[in-house]
């Protein structure tokens, strides 16, 4: 790995809206500010702007909730029309629940996509108008690759792209930057047989390099300063076919939920 590398947001990006091409508005703005990408550049978008330019957006008013939605709701107080919207997210509700000193509880859901994460994602931050919601992208893989795409045939050289969103985690507090999507970026760099620093064969360590990408962009993704965009430059990394789904634990590796083990 290097010694250093340096990250950077890109500011002055405008509001998104449906239709909208993102790459050619992050190329734009670039070109701005006469900054450029050089190879083994990296780039964290936030999924927020992604969604938005693909319009993947639901709205409360036009929402219909089910008998399913109307009972969950009252578990966890929350609007029943936002839990349809959930429901028609998830594959399946992991957990619902509402501590006494909560006005409104959550429901931990797993995506349609695979992704384990609180309200299958669905959120109201940043969102336009209200009774708005805004969804993950139908496919962040596929969206990443076609922004890489685009951006790799502009600026003439090898690039990768990582979308993310910010998710808790199980047993520490606080939410953190995740990769949902990517393209050419490494989910997970396997070490298998490498030695550790005093010769010792590494047996199981495989760090999560397009997690720890993501996580390290929240450090300047502040989501009062409308920054989704982080590049990233001197990173270490090879360029691969990789989708968000390798860092997906398998169910049957599932330590904690009997259920899914099955």
């Amino acid at each position: 790995m290097p010694d250093s590398m340096s990250m950077f947001r890109l500011m002055g990006l405008p509001d998104f809206q449906a239709g909208d091409d993102l790459a050619q508005k992050i190329i734009d703005t670039l070109t701005a500010q006469n900054q450029t990408l050089v190879a083994g550049d990296i780039l964290v978008i936030a999924h927020k702007v992604v969604s938005k330019s693909e319009g993947a957006f639901a709205y409360l008013d036009d929402i219909t909730p089910s008998e399913e939605a109307i009972e969950l709701a009252k578990t966890v107080n929350k609007d029943p029309r936002k839990v349809e919207v959930i429901l028609s997210q998830s594959n399946r509700i992991v957990r619902a629940m509402k501590r006494p000193d909560q006005e409104e509880g959550v429901l931990i859901a797993e995506h349609k996509n695979g992704y384990i994460c609180a309200n299958a994602a669905v959120d109201e931050s940043n969102a336009d108008h209200p009774g708005q919601l805004i969804l993950l992208p139908e496919d962040p893989d596929k969206s990443a690759r076609l922004l890489c795409h685009k951006l790799e045939a502009h600026f003439g050289c090898d690039l990768g792209v990582v979308i993310s969103d910010t998710f808790g985690r199980p047993w520490r507090l606080g939410q953190t930057n995740v990769a949902i999507g990517l393209a050419n970026v490494p989910g997970v760099m396997h070490m298998l047989g490498e030695l550790d620093a005093y010769g010792r064969p590494l047996s199981v360590t495989a760090p999560a390099f397009a997690d720890e990408v993501a996580a390290a962009s929240g450090l300047l993704m502040e989501k009062s300063a409308k920054s989704p965009v982080i590049i990233f430059r001197g990173l270490s990394w090879s360029k691969t076919d990789s989708s968000s789904r390798d860092l997906i634990r398998a169910h049957n590796e599932d330590l904690l939920d009997e259920k899914r083990r099955k």
